[in-house]
């Protein structure tokens, strides 16, 4: 697509979790907890409260179309600030210091007091019914241009565990927020975007890794259609796809406007109940619906089933909101006869609906009161087609397709919380802020300093064991093998099933320290690994004695005169294929020496050695 002729633009939320000891409004550890581990739990019914000018956000009205109980999951680490039984304590100075750190970074201008609110949020993921977030930073930049407009600081959401049950361990963890401009115009300067912020937000060594802990919702429109917020973009490679797919869809939905107009479609406002057309059904899903409700769409014939994304057609975005009445979804007759639908059963739908060729019609099936919700939705949709793309709130999908949560919510979303007191941001506190360096330029450094190649380099920099190749190097530790071993080495024993994510890393900095003082060599690395992994959690004793245990177990120390001894016998009685082979034999005999040696002794002296006994018994 030509992104430029079709008028692409797109901006970006970044969600970031901090790593902080205590949470944003409680003082309850920021640890994630297996739900097997709960305590006990809780049900609560939540409702849309009226804004200060008395009305009601249209997305949080959205979400109360359907009356839901959810069940919270507790646990002792969590108090009674996430239960909302009791009002927050003063915001965490950690996270606002961290948060107030990126903003620097981003050459961003903080607020003179920092004024917590309320954002409304009732889809369960919060006790209270809204999410406490306040506004840090304005107006920074990024490197190509690109505006960077908000900086907030606010409390992550429960962590939903399936259903309409959540689990309070991640409830109030530190998040910051970060908003661009809508200054991209192409799907792959959205995800460099987002990487270069993703840099930096890592640079702090602050915030924490891992698979959501991070998130990117995604604001795209293009001339004409409308903008569309996605939400919960995980992975950084999927956003350009995402944006594609979104550019993709916004320009089907025009062509299905244009074409819906010059047919001169329109939806019929009537509902008809055909329940008992479908009394001797062999549909599983119509037989026990109690209610079965048509929509006649007039002139909507073969575009409700035409593909506007992968595995998407228009009939899912009515689908979509369909669901909001608690309903599995509609067949419509651009996909009939199927799903134990009979083509017989279909004709006679169409005539008692009075359908043309030209229309379609949508069923829906369910309790009366929800069929009719259903119903009412898909009309509203089917409307929404007429006009072109709708503003909407959506999540991603698998591989970058979209579906419809809610829509964009409005200005009576935000209202002044008044448990929290507002944190003056002063100029000495601003300037007591200090700037890490960036991610980007340590890798550069590496390269200078250390000798690392490129890629080496920028692996390490980016690495969540940054912290400890730069301890062992600060110690002494060479830094090609230390990080050789805190990246190839761990990776490499983890896809061959070692549980290496059970070392500390305190033992792989004293491992790393003792082939350092040649207390063992760098070969026995990899053995001396998998036997701290194996024994993790036996016995107890400080990471440096765990480590010296494990050596004298595992690669006892070998003193030269041994080293000569073993490489006399290996030869000898190998003398044969030595001669045979001459100098060329070096390599495999250097292999049976380093495998009885297992690893005790550095390979060069091995080397060394068996070089000068091939030597002496050739000449």
């Amino acid at each position: 697509m030509n992104y430029q002729e079709l008028g692409l633009k797109a901006g970006i939320e970044i969600h970031q979790q901090l790593d902080t000891a205590e949470k944003l409004f409680c003082r309850c550890p920021t640890l994630l907890r297996d739900t097997a581990e709960r305590t006990g739990e809780f049900s609560r019914y939540l409702r849309a409260t009226e804004s200060e000018l008395g009305e009601i956000d249209r997305a949080a009205e959205e979400e109360m179309k359907l009356v839901r109980k959810f069940t919270y999951y507790t646990y002792d680490s969590v108090c009674l600030v996430e239960h909302d039984e009791e009002p927050p304590t003063p915001m965490n100075p950690e996270a606002l210091e961290v948060c107030l750190t990126i903003a620097k970074m981003l050459g961003m201008t903080p607020a003179e007091q920092v004024h917590t609110m309320r954002k409304l949020v009732i889809d369960g993921s919060n006790t209270s019914g809204f999410q406490r977030t306040a506004l840090v930073g304005l107006s920074g930049a990024l490197p190509d241009g690109c505006l960077i407009e908000t900086i907030c600081l606010e409390e992550e959401a429960a962590q939903r565990v399936e259903g309409e049950t959540f689990s309070l361990d991640r409830l109030g963890i530190p998040l910051v927020e970060i908003t661009t401009a809508p200054c991209m115009r192409t799907p792959e300067a959205v995800q460099e975007v987002a990487g270069y912020i993703g840099m930096v937000l890592r640079s702090t060594g602050r915030v924490k890794r891992g698979l959501g802990t991070i998130r990117q919702d995604i604001n795209v429109s293009i001339a004409g259609g409308a903008r569309v917020e996605i939400k919960g973009v995980q992975e950084l490679d999927l956003i350009a796809e995402v944006v594609r797919r979104e550019v993709q869809r916004q320009v089907a939905l025009l062509a299905i406007r244009d074409e819906l107009r010059e047919r001169g479609a329109r939806v019929d406002q009537t509902v008809v109940d055909v329940t008992a057309l479908f009394s001797g059904t062999k549909s599983s899903i119509l037989k026990k619906a109690k209610s079965i409700l048509a929509v006649r769409l007039c002139g909507f014939a073969g575009l409700v089933g035409r593909e506007i994304q992968p595995g998407r057609r228009l009939g899912s975005e009515m689908s979509d909101y369909a669901k909001k009445c608690g309903v599995g979804g509609i067949f419509h007759t651009d996909e009939l006869p199927a799903y134990g639908i009979t083509a017989e059963e279909v004709a006679r739908l169409r005539e008692f609906v009075g359908a043309a060729e030209e229309d379609c019609v949508a069923i829906v099936a369910a309790g009366r009161e929800r069929a009719g919700c259903a119903a009412e939705q898909v009309m509203i949709r089917a409307e929404m087609a007429l006009s072109g793309v709708p503003e909407e709130t959506r999540k991603m999908l698998d591989e970058g397709s979209s579906a419809y949560m809610r829509p964009l919510p409005g200005a009576a979303r935000m209202y002044p919380e008044t448990d929290v007191f507002p944190v003056v941001i002063d100029e000495p506190l601003w300037e007591s802020i200090t700037v890490p360096e960036l991610l980007t330029h340590r890798s550069e450094r590496f390269v200078r300093e250390f000798g690392l190649d490129e890629d080496l380099a920028r692996q390490v920099a980016f690495s969540e064991r940054l912290p400890t190749f730069e301890a062992a190097v600060a110690a002494g530790v060479r830094p090609t093998i230390a990080a050789r071993t805190l990246l190839a080495t761990c990776r490499e024993l983890a896809r061959d099933g070692v549980a290496v994510d059970r070392v500390s890393e305190d033992e792989i900095l004293a491992l790393l320290s003792a082939v350092e003082a040649d207390r063992a060599a760098k070969e026995a690395i990899p053995d001396l690994l998998t036997e701290l992994a194996r024994t993790a959690g036996e016995g107890a004793g400080t990471p440096q004695e765990r480590v010296d245990a494990v050596i004298a177990k595992m690669a006892p120390a070998v003193s030269q005169a041994d080293v000569e001894s073993i490489v006399r016998r290996v030869v000898a009685e190998r003398e044969a294929f030595a001669r045979e082979r001459g100098m060329g034999a070096l390599g495999p005999l250097m292999g049976v020496v380093m495998q009885e040696l297992r690893g005790s002794v550095d390979g060069k002296v091995v080397s060394e050695t068996l070089r000068r006994e091939l030597g002496r018994l050739l000449s």
